[in-house]
């Protein structure tokens, strides 16, 4: 879910300094910066310390990474970054001339606009938004615009397809995957993860094939994310609450299989169809980031490293809702698993590797 709320600056501020550090990888929450021994040039989570959840991101031709979120900031904000650590705001993806509103066969009531996803198609980049309002989820809507920049403007070009049209509940927080000269998506919000085929016009216009719909995930999550690497697909997720502050439960997990439309499965072979996973990353105990979920699709950097970019609550106030920042952490594989650390979010890490332009 993405429940919209004022954009909020954070207490902390993301930086990268040079300082003392022998070790490679992270420094955990909790740990000290006087652990590090040697010389390298580390990074500070939050990386934004603005409230814009449900990030995804892109990189670009020349190297510059743009991110966009679900409007905590209204109309949708974009930020753009040269190394995955000091993002500048740019602007919005519309004014309030632009704002998307819902189909009007689906109804005339003011959307909110959550779960950006920004992809590059047939020569245009495209962004991909729910159309959305708290607790009438049978409203619920994909739409996209379009735009030559990655900076905009975008323009409303249409919708994919509405929860009533796919006939599942809470169609949101959808990811566009495209493989083989195919276009699919993913989609859905604690009534099932689903995917689907789509047909994309040399015009971009954008069309579910509904008769491919299929479920590979239950009840339990939204969020949904794809990686493919060495013959897996890895199936991300967010399950829990995502939008209270100090209590929220968010937690990212992961599934894989050897399929696209799966099954999907955890460790132990119990499928994500009947909510098994591994959990991947969690709030910490001190409580200083709560909420963890929601990620981009992975980012490679120059070393060819992942990197997950996901929202969480940083230093939650007990009195109410603080904004879900950005922050940043590595995504290692281990026996053709992803690992983060301790399961964590890191206070702080060696910044990726980026050949600079």
């Amino acid at each position: 879910m993405k429940l919209g709320i004022r954009m909020v600056c954070l207490t902390a501020i993301a930086f990268s300094v040079s300082t003392a550090s022998p070790a490679k990888g992270k420094i955990e929450a909790g740990e000290s910066l006087s652990a590090f021994g040697e010389n390298r040039e580390v990074y500070h989570n939050p990386v934004i310390a603005y409230s814009a959840p449900d990030p995804t991101c892109i990189r670009v031709a020349d190297g510059t990474y743009y991110l966009y979120g679900t409007e905590d900031t209204r109309n949708m904000p974009i930020y753009k970054s040269d190394d995955l650590v000091h993002w500048t705001f740019v602007g919005t993806v519309f004014t309030e001339a632009t704002r998307p509103a819902f189909p009007p066969e689906v109804t005339d009531k003011p959307a909110s606009l959550w779960a950006p996803e920004i992809r590059y198609v047939k020569g245009k980049y495209v962004l991909f938004y729910s159309l959305a309002r708290w607790g009438e989820e049978w409203l619920s809507t994909v739409g996209y615009a379009i735009a030559d920049k990655p900076e905009g403007p975008f323009t409303p070009k249409g919708y994919v397809f509405s929860s009533r049209d796919v006939n599942v509940q809470n169609s949101i927080d959808q990811f566009f995957w495209e493989e083989d000269g195919k276009y699919y998506m993913l989609w859905g919000s604690f009534s099932g993860l689903y995917i689907i085929e789509l047909n994309v016009s040399d015009d971009l216009t954008i069309t579910p094939k509904l008769e491919t719909k299929q479920k590979i995930a239950g009840n339990a999550y939204e969020g949904v994310n794809l990686w493919k690497r060495g013959g897996y697909y890895y199936l991300f997720a967010s399950r829990g609450s995502c939008c209270e502050g100090i209590r929220s439960t968010y937690t990212t997990v992961v599934g894989r299989s050897k399929s696209l439309f799966g099954p999907y499965v955890n460790k132990a072979g119990k499928p994500m169809l009947e909510n098994g996973d591994e959990l991947l990353l969690h709030g910490t105990e001190d409580n200083s980031f709560r909420g963890t979920g929601h990620n981009s699709i992975l980012q490679e950097d120059d070393a060819h490293q992942t990197w997950m970019l996901y929202h969480a609550y940083y230093k939650p106030r007990e009195d109410g809702n603080d904004g879900r920042s950005v922050s940043l952490d590595r995504v290692d594989w281990v026996d053709g698993w992803p690992v983060m650390g301790r399961g964590v979010p890191s206070t702080s890490a060696e910044v990726p590797v980026i050949n600079h332009k």
